[in-house]
């Protein structure tokens, strides 16, 4: 599949209702690690489980300290104009909008 069908196929996937581990954000080693750790036992194409434990969402997430908006297109793993996640254990086509936990400035 290209990019932009896998696009569409996440994008079924979470429209569709697939509940995903937004909570527990990657903001400390610890936990950046763990969730690293159990992205990398995921098959390649596993899509469902990769959006799963990344706790991707179709829209920003919101924080509640600060109020930050963290979307795919603000985060240091963005490609903007293949509009692509390109941290290495996820590499998904995404869209701006979307957001995960795994979210970095």
């Amino acid at each position: 599949m290209n990019d932009d069908q896998v696009r569409a196929a996440l994008e079924k996937l979470l429209k569709g209702g697939l509940k995903t581990e937004s909570e527990e954000r990657a903001e400390t080693d610890a936990v950046r690690t763990k969730i690293v750790t159990r992205l990398q036992s995921i098959a390649a194409k596993d899509y469902a489980a990769k959006l799963t434990v990344a706790g991707f969402l179709d829209h920003p997430y919101a924080t509640s300290e600060d109020g930050v908006l963290e979307a795919c297109e603000t985060c240091m793993y963005f490609e903007q104009h293949r509009q692509f996640c390109n941290l290495p254990e996820l590499s998904l086509a995404v869209k701006p909008q979307w957001s995960c936990r795994m979210w970095r400035i």
